[in-house]
Formats: C-alpha cells, structure tokens, sequence
C-alpha cells in the first residue's frame, strides 16, 4: 500500500473502503493478488453490467487487437465505429421506434452531459438548466452546476450558475408532486426563473440514493417540457444499458426524451465510451463545434456492439434483470424488517437497490463488515446513509443469494457495533 499513499492523491475514494490491491477478476469476482475473492455488488459503478472479463466480449476485444486493427482515430470513419452504430441503431434504436443522431462526446459520462447542455443552450438560445434535488451529473463544470451534492459542488472552486434546482418525485415528505408548481414558476414573470433551456433528470438517482421517479411523474415532466417548448434530457449514465430492466431506464413512463445521456456500460467491458443522442431535428452543431481527442475508442465500439449482439437482440436479460431485481427486493425488504431500530426503507428497480437507514455511520459499518465477509458495497445518498446495490446483470441466483445473505449478517454486525 505504502507507493499508493506515497504518491497517490489523498483524492482517492473507493480504495479506503476496500484496502486490498485487485489483479484478477472473473464475472462477479473480483480477486486480491493475495487470493482472496470478492463478489461485486458494484460493478463499476455499473460500467460492469455484464461482468468482468465476459468471455464473449474479451474474444472479440483479444481478435480485434492481435488483428492490428486501429486503436484511436479521433472522430475519423473506422470500421469499428461502422459496426457500433449499425448494431446500435438495428439493436437499440429501430425496434423502438427511436430516430436519434448519436454524438460520440469523449471517453466520459460527464462528457456527453456537457455535451447535452451545451447543444440544449445552442438550440435554444436560453441559458438555464432545470435539475432535481439529489440528481448527480457529473464532476466537471457544467455537471456540476445541475448535480445537488453540496460537498460535490464545493469542490468546483467557483460559483455554478446558469441553473435552477426543483424537488425531485417524493422529495417532500413522500409526496409525488403534480407540475403546477413548475407551470407557474414559468407562467409568472416575478418568479424569479427564466425559461429554461433544458430540464435534465434520471430516473432512478444512483449516487442520490437510489431514488425512483414513478412513470407517471416522468411523464408529467415530459408533457410540461413539450407544452413550454424546453427540451427534456434523460441522464441514463449510469440506469441506462439494461440496470433498471428495459435498455433505456425511461422505457416503462412510455416518453420519448429530447436528448439522451449514456456511458458506464454501453462499452460492455468497463472500457471508457460515452455517447449523447439527440432527436435527429436537433442536431445542430457545427463540425468541429463540440470536439475532443478521444472521441474515436475504437476496443470500445468493438465490445459495445458485442455486448449489445449478445444480450439485446431479445428480452432475456431484461426479464432476467427483473425477476433478480424482485428477489432482492424480498431480502432487502426481510432484513429492513429483522432490524426496525435501523429505521430501513427498500427501494429501487431491476438491478439497481438501496437499503437506507437513518444513521449515514451504520450504512457505512455495514459496507465495512459487508467486505470483511468477501463483499463489494458502497454507500450513496446525500449523507451516505444508503448501502447501494448494483450487481452485475449476469450474476447468477447463487452469486444473488449469497451476496444478499453476506449482506443481512453485515447489516446485523453494524447494528450491533451502534450505541
């Protein structure tokens, strides 16, 4: 450890909840160099939705590299990049009914959210974004501006301006608040808000704590932003690629956002890849206007399309996702029960949950006992008082039933730690 804590920033996170160092790792475990196994309850963040090292995926990613095929061409015609968007748009696309431009912003989530923001701002000639209590965006300037973490933002150094914050679905006291509210800050010119130039939400908040925005509210958010002429940006970073169920997270509200988001696991292999997709009407940049070096990663389109040839030519793993995500809601909502001094709420969908107790230090002990016991967790929420689950999508009812019964004995050995 001591050349990490020598030279390595004291920015560092995840590594000091998980202090071994990984050199291994195989479908849903990752291995120590010493040899220990972890089973990973968080994927990469969910940049790992098919598991590490898939061997479908890796044998494509191995035959395009011994082929010396091209690695980085910027924003230059590949056939990698032919075959990703063809596998994208007859996989993903078409049979949904879908006519989006994809734009390849950089390696990044953040990248294709200042990419959205930017192109909302051209379209529309107006400068604020729209953006919701606990949503997360992103680390970079613009992301920043609309995410609602105040420790995240402190971190910019300058003041984030140019956007406005509303309550997200359930934000007050469990209420699922209608629009009028919005409707009449936009109607009222003593309001304070200038009209927007975008609203940008995801549906189910990851870092935020696992908070889901029900159909209905979606789609009253769609129907505002249509009636006002402001244009709807669905963050799928990290729910997108299959997490909730369906491909696309906004799929069940029946919507149809004006720009999309995604990253994490559109590369299939935890490879970098993020694209921003727009309605094809909107596709107004300039060459050249928005630009980056790494917008061409062509090992990326090559396990991106593998990835989606594997899994997403029918439904399978969305069913698969959602009959999992329903056995560990039943787990979940059993060791709530088992401990009601922890005051345990259950929430999520498919195979994106929280397990949020009152004490941000018991979630936090419970991720700690959880690795102890061979477990990979992370905590989310605005105070961290969530134990967050985003397993692999491929991992086995074993692999499921074995991580949520490492995870009740984790939860019941920090209960007993708390005075």
């Amino acid at each position: 450890m001591e050349i990490f804590e020598r030279l390595e920033s004291e920015v560092r996170g995840y590594c000091r909840g998980w202090p071994v160092v990984f050199d291994q790792a195989r479908g849903s475990y990752l291995y120590s160099e010493s040899g220990e196994a972890y089973l990973d309850f968080f994927a990469g963040a969910g940049s790992l939705n098919y598991g590490h090292n898939n061997p479908a995926l890796k044998q494509k990613l191995l035959d395009y590299i011994a082929g010396d095929s091209v690695i980085h061409s910027l924003d230059a015609y590949s056939a990698s990049k032919r075959e990703f968007l063809r596998t994208f748009d007859e996989v993903v696309l078409s049979p949904r009914g879908l006519d989006y431009k994809v734009q390849f912003p950089g390696p990044a989530g953040n990248n294709a959210v200042e990419a959205a923001l930017k192109l909302a701002r051209k379209i529309t000639g107006r400068e604020t974004i729209i953006s919701f209590t606990n949503g997360f965006h992103g680390m970079t300037l613009g992301a920043l501006a609309v995410t609602g973490n105040s420790m995240k933002r402190g971190g910019a150094g300058v003041p984030l301006s140019h956007s406005a914050t509303m309550p997200f679905d359930n934000y007050m006291d469990g209420q699922t608040p209608d629009f009028l509210w919005l409707r009449s800050l936009l109607e009222d010119s003593g309001s304070g808000l200038d009209r927007p130039a975008a609203v940008i939400v995801e549906t189910v908040q990851g870092e935020g704590g696992i908070n889901v925005a029900s159909p209905a509210w979606l789609r009253g958010l769609a129907e505002l932003c249509a009636e006002y002429e402001i244009l709807l940006i669905v963050d799928d970073i990290q729910m997108g690629c299959g997490r909730t169920g369906p491909f696309f997270s906004f799929e069940d509200a029946g919507i149809q956002p004006d720009i999309i988001t995604l990253s994490k696991s559109i590369s299939g292999y935890g490879l970098p890849l993020a694209l921003t997709l727009m309605k094809r009407e909107l596709d107004l940049w300039d060459p050249g206007e928005h630009n980056g070096t790494f917008r061409g990663p062509n090992p990326s389109f090559v396990t991106g399309a593998a990835a989606l040839d594997a899994y997403w030519r029918d439904d399978r793993l969305q069913r698969d996702t959602e009959l999992k995500g329903k056995i560990v809601e039943k787990h979940l909502q059993a060791i709530a029960a088992a401990h009601p001094q922890l005051g345990a709420t259950v929430r999520g969908r498919g195979l994106a949950w929280g397990l949020a107790l009152e004490s941000p230090e018991v979630a936090g002990a419970a991720c700690a006992a959880a690795f102890e016991r061979g477990l990979l967790l992370e905590t989310s929420g605005p105070q961290d008082e969530v134990v967050k689950l985003l397993p692999p999508l491929t991992v086995t009812e074993d692999e499921l039933d074995r991580g949520l019964t490492v995870l009740a004995e984790a939860v019941a050995a920090a209960a007993v730690q708390q005075p």
